[in-house]
């Protein structure tokens, strides 16, 4: 019996002694400490991983003017995010096809509403693999409305703009089209 009390005594201690508050407050990121708060997904500096969405379209010439449109439209983090995310990316020449003065005007802060509207009929949430879609497939896009896929042989069209290229990426998959898609 003495070496019961003993030993629920010795467990008793250790138990005190483990749970013992820690009163020391956590280090937190500070910009003195070389982390900046004020950054979201699209400020994590990585050398290693494969580029997200938005780094593969930084990256691409045919594509400063979606860039541009993207950071008007805030949305550099949302794209930088874990996803998955389908883009119909529309090439610089898709966006001079626009009448004039189309651009510009979508660029404005005032009209950010509509270029979100414009962009988010771009995206999917999810991958797309072309090989994988099929004839008169339609998928719901972020900012609503539909588009509708088509084939011809070995080729694939959204809303009838031909898929040129496909580029995977770390949150997704790029899908190089040369028209910007508007609702109907």
């Amino acid at each position: 019996m003495k070496k019961t009390i003993q030993l629920l005594v010795l467990a008793g201690s250790i138990l005190v002694l483990s749970c013992k508050q820690n009163n020391e407050t956590p280090p937190t990121a500070t910009p003195e400490n070389g982390v900046d708060l004020s950054v979201g997904q699209s400020g994590v500096q990585d050398d290693v991983s494969n580029p997200n969405i938005v780094q593969v379209a930084v990256g691409s010439k045919d594509h400063s003017t979606l860039v541009a449109a993207v950071q008007a439209a805030s949305l550099v983090d949302a794209l930088s995010n874990a996803g998955p995310f389908t883009v119909f990316a529309p090439t610089n020449s898709a966006f001079d096809k626009l009448p004039k003065g189309t651009v510009e005007g979508l660029l404005k802060p005032e009209k950010k509403g509509d270029l979100e509207n414009i962009l988010g009929y771009h995206t999917y949430v999810g991958v797309l693999k072309a090989e994988y879609m099929q004839n008169d497939q339609e998928f719901d896009m972020v900012y609503g409305g539909k588009v509708k896929i088509t084939k011809q042989g070995d080729k694939t069209f959204v809303n009838g703009s031909e898929i040129v290229a496909s580029i995977p990426t770390s949150n997704g998959i790029i899908h190089v089209i040369g028209d910007v898609l508007l609702p109907k």
